[in-house]
């Protein structure tokens, strides 16, 4: 039985790592493309060169090695064969494991990177932030202004719109998966009088700071 030599596991490694890092690469590009974000977007388009510089890189140690099994008298090859030892080829495989691992945690939320949701402008995060804020501080001050007019029923009424409104947008923006996430607030929620900030402990400018006695003196 032979053994593979680490030089095959290279080559083998490197394509993988290759075809994933090219289709991660098209992956961010072409919706930054199709969404006119290219210019606009530099981190994208940056972090699509960066994939696509290394699927190059990696392609072309495939290649040289490839080379002389081909026919094909290449010096480079036959070097990176002599060279290719096994801890880089077992760093190879973690490579091509992560790109493979890469792929099917994209297919899984998929939903979140539809089109160039992965670098979302910031314009775009602002307008869905003045939607939910609206849909839901409108509703708020018809219902307060409902209490205030003893009109209960309205009241309730306009809270549900806004509960329900409110959770549709953000069932959107996160999209079909996020029930599958494990979503834990930074912190707990304040509600009714423990949400008001703790009164200030320095005075006012138009304060008088308490005077406080002097222990030497009687």
């Amino acid at each position: 039985m032979t053994t593979m030599e680490p030089w095959v596991i290279g080559m083998i490694c490197n394509g993988i790592i290759a075809v994933a890092y090219v289709f991660i690469s098209l992956a961010i590009t072409v919706p930054l493309a199709r969404s006119g974000q290219l210019r606009s977007n530099p981190l994208g388009a940056a972090t699509a060169s960066i994939f696509f510089s290394c699927a190059v890189h990696h392609g072309i140690h495939s290649v040289h090695m490839a080379l002389p099994s081909l026919g094909i008298d290449d010096p480079q090859g036959y070097a990176m064969r002599e060279a290719w030892d096994w801890p880089l080829s077992l760093w190879d495989v973690v490579g091509a494991v992560v790109g493979v691992y890469y792929w099917t945690l994209r297919r899984n939320y998929s939903s979140l990177m539809e089109g160039a949701q992965l670098f979302q402008d910031l314009r775009q995060r602002e307008q869905q932030a003045l939607e939910l804020n609206d849909t839901v501080l409108q509703g708020l001050v018809v219902a307060k202004m409902a209490l205030d007019l003893d009109d209960h029923k309205r009241a309730q009424e306009s809270l549900a719109v806004s509960i329900d409104s409110a959770s549709r947008i953000i069932t959107d923006l996160l999209g079909s998966s996020y029930h599958a996430l494990d979503l834990v607030r930074s912190s707990a929620a304040t509600v009714g009088a423990d949400a008001s900030p703790p009164p200030s402990a320095d005075p006012g400018p138009g304060e008088d700071r308490p005077q406080q006695k002097d222990p030497e003196r009687p």
